[in-house]
């Protein structure tokens, strides 16, 4: 498993990534209190797919 967390310039591209990592089912989705971040659990095998969908919907993802 790895966490990453996320952050955007916005509350909407924290949103959209939030449902787009939940419809690729990780693990783990917990929005951050500030409504712009967020972090996930995600399973060795969608690292990638997690980390690219953040980066489309406008975030800055770290491991």
């Amino acid at each position: 498993m790895t966490v990453i967390h996320a952050t955007f310039q916005d509350g909407d591209g924290a949103r959209e990534a939030q449902l787009k990592l939940m419809a690729l089912r990780v693990l783990q989705v917990d929005g951050g209190a500030d409504g712009a971040s967020l972090t996930a659990t995600v399973g060795d095998d969608l690292v990638d797919r997690a980390l690219h969908l953040i980066e489309q919907t406008g975030g800055t993802a770290n491991l």
